[in-house]
């Protein structure tokens, strides 16, 4: 028999249905028929239609993610980390989107974490009722030494997670930034974060599936608060990864080949520049771009922030 419970307080059920009834996330909607009765292609169309309007749905909330980004990235500068904390398939969201940021970026894992309720075992499986433990999730961030230079980033499909709200509630009272992605206007993260980001993208197409498009929305939007700061951060130059780390011998070619068609130069030379910067793209494009030696080189980023273009302009 499952343990599948149900509460037992009527008033409290009451309470629950009426809060549900109100969520675009949870509506029904009888406008498509009957799904198990469509054929497959019919099925694809009418899913891809449904994923179109998410994109829309996130470009109406710009300049929301701006200021995020912005926050953010004044926040890295001063040594401060962002943190994702969710419940389950938002929680997974966060946590794919901080383990991306180490071979993409070169970032120690310290700089963006993913906390998920339920702990380690939650990005696979289910763990009941972590999403309702409103402290967990203040515990964890104190586990971690959060401080008013992190940012914290609660992700919720319904936007009223107790986990979330309260994670949010306790980061913004250390002075942390505060940033909220749900899906659903007037949510509770809203309300306890100072950045709220309402990505409303309608009824599910299978009501209540909020992995669905409210999980796309979800990752488009992490997408952008990571990408657009480690921009500003001076991790890419001109459009391409410089700070990636090569772990496999795919990204040891795209470091090669990334260095080739930025510096206009042979695969040997390309290798042999890396080599002497210690695998180092960003350092093996300076000491190309400008002569300098690789000692300099460092040093001309170290004073620019690891920014190229600016350490480029600096040793020419």
């Amino acid at each position: 028999m499952p343990n599948n419970p149900v509460p037992n307080d009527s008033s409290r059920l009451a309470e629950l249905l009426g809060v549900l009834s109100q969520l675009d996330t949870e509506a029904a909607t009888t406008e498509r028929g009957d799904l198990d009765l469509q054929g497959t292609v019919e099925l694809v169309h009418r899913m891809n239609a449904e994923d179109q309007r998410v994109p829309v749905a996130v470009a109406e909330r710009a300049d929301e993610i701006a200021r995020a980004v912005d926050g953010i990235t004044e926040r890295f500068r001063r040594g401060g980390r962002l943190i994702y904390i969710g419940a389950g398939t938002a929680g997974r969201i966060g946590v794919l989107d901080a383990s991306e940021c180490p071979p993409t970026f070169g970032t120690d894992p310290s700089m963006v974490v993913g906390i998920i309720a339920g702990g380690e075992t939650a990005i696979r499986s289910a763990v009941e009722n972590a999403e309702d433990d409103a402290d967990a999730a203040e515990a964890s961030l104190r586990e971690i030494e959060l401080t008013e230079s992190d940012t914290v980033v609660g992700i919720s499909a319904s936007g009223r997670t107790p986990y979330v709200v309260g994670g949010l509630r306790y980061a913004r009272g250390i002075g942390a930034l505060t940033v909220a992605i749900a899906s659903n206007r007037g949510s509770d993260i809203g309300a306890a974060a100072e950045i709220p980001i309402e990505v409303v993208t309608g009824p599910e197409f299978i009501s209540g599936s909020t992995r669905l498009k409210s999980g796309t929305a979800q990752k488009l939007v992490v997408n952008m608060l990571t990408t657009l700061s480690m921009i500003k951060l001076g991790k890419t130059y001109r459009g391409v990864m410089v700070d990636l780390l090569a772990t496999n011998e795919k990204l040891h070619a795209r470091s090669i080949r990334t260095v080739t068609e930025i510096a206009g130069v042979g695969v040997d030379e390309a290798a042999d520049a890396l080599r002497a910067a210690g695998g180092s793209v960003k350092l093996a494009l300076l000491t190309l771009a400008t002569g300098a030696d690789v000692e300099r080189s460092k040093d001309a980023l170290a004073q620019t922030g690891g920014i190229l273009r600016e350490a480029i302009a600096a040793l020419s």
